[in-house]
């Protein structure tokens, strides 16, 4: 029985000084705030892709391609607030087509309108009838 004890603390001793000798994981690299090439974060407040394509000067391809990338960036944004805002379902929804439109920048003019249905025309009410004696 202590040789069955003394055997277990010897082992003990070893997986303990064994642990402690291994090499701890490397450390996940560390992601930098705000991404090297992300348009819509390194906007000026108030910004907008658009009027930054503008002050820059873009035309064709590479406007296409600054567009493109801001509004990934900027729709990665808004998904991002509407997580930390905790909203879900239709607000969500809202919340992200909004923030997103308002960073890119599209104006009412470009964005697609439906017309509005015109109003159900009211069936004529009649007056009600007198009441016969």
């Amino acid at each position: 029985m202590i040789r069955l004890v003394v055997a277990a603390a010897v082992a003990a001793t070893f997986v303990t000084a064994a642990v402690a000798q291994t090499a701890a994981p490397a450390p996940a690299p560390v992601k930098p705030a705000v991404p090297a090439a992300a348009p819509a974060a390194m906007m000026a407040p108030g910004a907008t892709c658009t009027s930054e394509a503008a002050t820059k000067k873009l035309a064709g391809a590479a406007k296409t391609s600054f567009m493109t990338k801001c509004a990934n960036d900027a729709k990665t944004a808004c998904a991002k607030d509407s997580t930390d805002k905790k909203l879900a379902g239709a607000a969500k929804t809202a919340h992200e087509k909004k923030c997103t439109s308002d960073k890119v920048g599209v104006t009412a003019a470009a964005a697609p309108v439906k017309a509005p249905a015109a109003p159900a025309a009211a069936a004529p009410v009649a007056p009600p009838a007198p009441a016969k004696k």
